[in-house]
């Protein structure tokens, strides 16, 4: 028998194990959707996916108890959905509800205790913490203090959530969740770009199924997944060919949507990789590619800035940083509060830099503890076992250096980077407590439904 014969039986029983655990679990899923559903369509808004979120809570919760962390497993596809749910007459992002929902169970089911790394990490997102706090003090009103409990969520909440399911052995299980959901939704994107094309529209191509996205929350995203394929760590372990397959796809995603950011933010990550292609495997020549990226965007913006479109987005964005430098004088030290554009009377949008945000709403005593948490979280992750810290320094510089284009504070756009971060750190420890024989059982035993654990699965060729 040939090996390639010998593969294919593999894989057709590794299929019919796999469907033999999920079939039960497909029904249950289903009755419980469809029950929601119908219970709270005419009572809340977006009903149908607050239906689906809560079917999918009550799936993993029922897998919970031989699965402690299984929750926090099914909010990874979760985490990349930003569409907004009625709950209450409150206003939640599915993001924000995996994320919640995660970090319990991280919190009470998650490995202790935490690795050296993380808990400075934690520590320094308690400095920007401390230093947004005076915001809130000043600026006594409801949104501003939830905000502050909010981005301690997307930080700290998210790195605890990455790293319980890196040191409970999930590391690859997690990302391949986040990069294949970030596969499907490069796959809307590419395909609505080629019905634009088709009657002659050749601007930014977003999908508008299964919610609408924004060209830069789209771009972004991709640019999250698409950096975790490039890197595609050895303790990873996707096939060559999958991880390029997937690369390509995100890369063709963030072109069609035409997000610059997205774009600099994935050069950003490649030339990192470069730096260290002793543990990448990265050639120098890579950056050959950044050539026609770059060209693409200085192109783009030429285009915008010849055209004298005082309502495009650069002549926009300067108007902008005009108005929110003259709103941040009017409350120099402690800014305006968390949120403020919320409140009737203040400036009425979200400054669309991460610094400018920061002094607009913390002041300048908030910008210090912004700038000493993100020097910080560098400086911790690249000490680190390049092997784990690359992909999280990567994937984070890559938010840092988007978030100068664009809006910073948005639940998906921070709390992805972070968990990802958490798991490197996370498998990083898993691997350290393997080594020694600390664990009793080194390789996790799967999910229902995910297939049977094989430490040949996915191995590189």
């Amino acid at each position: 028998m040939t090996s390639s014969t010998t593969s294919r039986e593999l894989w057709r029983e590794r299929i019919a194990d796999w469907w033999a655990n999920a079939w039960r679990w497909v029904l249950a899923a289903f009755g419980a959707v469809a029950a929601t559903y119908f219970v709270l369509e005419r009572g809340f808004v977006g009903g149908a996916t607050l239906a689906i979120v809560i079917g999918g809570l009550v799936i993993a919760a029922a897998l919970t108890t031989s699965k402690p962390l299984a929750i926090a497993l099914f909010a990874m596809p979760a985490l990349l959905v930003a569409q907004r749910i009625g709950l209450g007459g409150g206003d939640l992002s599915v993001s924000d509800a995996a994320l919640a929902a995660a970090f319990g169970t991280a919190l009470l089911l998650g490995h202790r205790p935490y690795s050296k790394p993380l808990r400075q990490l934690l520590l320094i997102n308690l400095v920007y913490q401390f230093a947004t706090l005076f915001t809130v003090i000043v600026n006594p009103y409801a949104l501003n203090t939830i905000e502050w409990f909010h981005a301690w969520l997307l930080v700290s909440g998210a790195l605890i959530v990455g790293w319980a399911l890196g040191a409970a052995g999930y590391a690859r299980l997690a990302l391949s969740l986040i990069v294949f959901t970030a596969c499907v939704l490069a796959a809307f994107t590419v395909v609505e770009a080629v019905f634009q094309y088709a009657v002659g529209d050749f601007g930014p191509a977003t999908p508008s199924w299964p919610f609408p996205m924004h060209k830069n929350f789209i771009g972004t995203v991709l640019a999250f997944g698409a950096i975790i394929a490039y890197l595609n760590p050895d303790w990873v372990g996707w096939t060559k060919g999958w991880s390029r397959f997937a690369f390509a796809l995100m890369a063709a995603g963030i072109v069609v949507a035409q997000s610059r950011q997205a774009l600099i933010g994935l050069v950003a990550a490649i030339v990192i990789a470069v730096l260290r292609r002793s543990t990448t495997g990265r050639s120098r020549w890579v950056l050959l590619l950044l050539i026609p990226a770059a060209w693409l965007v200085i192109s783009m913006v030429i285009e915008q800035v010849e055209s004298q479109n005082r309502h495009n987005s650069v002549f926009q964005r300067v108007e902008w940083f005009r108005e929110v430098y003259h709103f941040w004088r009017e409350s120099p030290i402690f800014g305006h509060g968390l949120r403020y554009w919320y409140n009737p009377g203040e400036l009425p949008y979200q400054p669309p830099q991460a610094e400018l945000e920061v002094l607009a709403s913390a002041g300048v005593v908030g910008l210090i503890g912004f700038g000493v948490m993100w020097l910080g979280v560098f400086v911790v992750l690249w000490r680190v076992d390049p092997r784990f810290g690359t992909l999280a320094v990567a994937v984070l510089l890559s938010r840092f250096v988007q978030s100068q284009f664009d809006l910073f504070w948005v639940a998906v756009q921070v709390s992805v980077p972070f968990v990802v971060a958490g798991i490197c750190l996370g498998a990083m420890d898993h691997e350290r407590r393997a080594k020694e024989g600390h664990d009793e059982l080194l390789t996790p035993e799967p999910l229902a439904g995910f297939g049977p654990a094989d430490a040949s699965i996915g191995q590189r060729r």
